[in-house]
């Protein structure tokens, strides 16, 4: 028991070390790192929202660039056309994403498996023609972000770092709950959980909400760094594309996979944008190799060869004793 209560101690002390140094970065960094830690805080979060809807729920959802959509339009309208701040548009953003998220579970949670997920698809394909063809959010032509010029990158930076261990730890924290357990409960088994007293349709809409929501407020500060939006890309696939990427090589179920996996799509993005033609072949292949040769995704493998787990999320009889559980 000490043993355990040292190495929690040990990993808390290092993942303090290395979140002041990142907090840091702006001071002693270059403009390019500093734009990559942006990158990889924000796809750190948007790949702990997704493995928390397909890797801890088995909701595999294809629509999530629905919320980073609502997210980016969200804060080009408030900013641009209603000339708020930026921390009106990041509730204005939640709120709507809560809604939306709320309306579209009422047809899509009566669907599932493959169903769920091309129904997750289509309602995306359908905000995207219907943006493109909306004459208040200015058609297809999208928006140019204004305010994003205004704010220092180190702003943005810190606010991106915010997001990312945000993500890490609100995904922690519902995984250490109950709402956690019945979550990997009704992923494993529908009708055991059900049986068991999981309130499915419930345990689901929290997920969804949860997940739809982060993922809009992580939309906004994504196009605050971009400073332009069209319906094109703000709706397009290749947001999931690019969450799914990330957890499957990272390690699917995990909260470290996420992190390591939006590591590596980064930086093999940077590398990939001398070869724009087959960026996306090269990618692919990346990914296949790593299913092949690690079907559990890197820390998958890291954790069968080293035994090394740094959130974990399984309670022992001792924490329940301790608990009065």
């Amino acid at each position: 028991m000490q043993g355990v209560r040292k190495n929690n101690y040990t990993k808390s002390l290092a993942i303090l070390v290395i979140v002041i140094v990142l907090f840091f970065l702006p001071q002693y960094g270059s403009d390019y790192a500093i734009s990559i830690g942006v990158l990889i805080f924000l796809y750190i979060s948007l790949g702990q929202m997704w493995n928390l809807l397909g890797g801890y729920s088995g909701l595999v959802s294809l629509g999530q660039q629905i919320f980073v959509g609502i997210g980016g339009y969200t804060a080009a309208l408030v900013t641009e056309v209603w000339h708020q701040s930026i921390a009106v548009s990041l509730v204005v953003a939640a709120g709507v994403s809560l809604v939306f998220a709320f309306i579209i579970s009422f047809p899509i949670f009566k669907m599932r498996g493959v169903y769920f997920t091309i129904g997750t698809w289509i309602v995306s394909e359908a905000l995207l023609v219907f943006f493109r063809n909306w004459k208040f959010v200015n058609y297809d032509a999208g928006y140019n972000i204004t305010i994003a010029y205004r704010i220092p990158m180190s702003q943005i930076y810190h606010g991106a770092l915010v997001i990312g261990i945000g993500s890490v730890v609100l995904v922690y924290l519902i995984l250490r709950s109950r709402m956690g357990l019945a979550l990997m409960s009704m992923r494993d088994n529908e009708g055991a959980a059900e049986v068991r007293g999981v309130r499915l349709y419930r345990t689901k809409l929290y997920c969804f909400v949860i997940s739809s929501v982060y993922t809009a407020i992580t939309g906004v500060v994504l196009y605050l760094n971009i400073a332009y939006i069209k319906p094109g890309a703000a709706f397009g696939i290749d947001w999931t594309v690019c969450m799914v990427f990330i957890v499957v090589i990272g390690g699917l179920g995990t909260i470290e996979g996420p992190i390591i996996g939006a590591v590596v799509y980064v930086i093999l993005r940077q590398y990939l944008y001398s070869f724009p033609g087959i960026s996306m072949v090269i990618l692919g292949a990346v990914a296949v190799a790593i299913i092949l040769l690690m079907p559990k995704g890197i820390m998958g493998a890291i954790h069968k060869k080293f035994g090394v787990e740094v959130f974990s999320v399984r309670r022992r009889i001792d924490e329940r004793l301790e608990d009065g559980s």
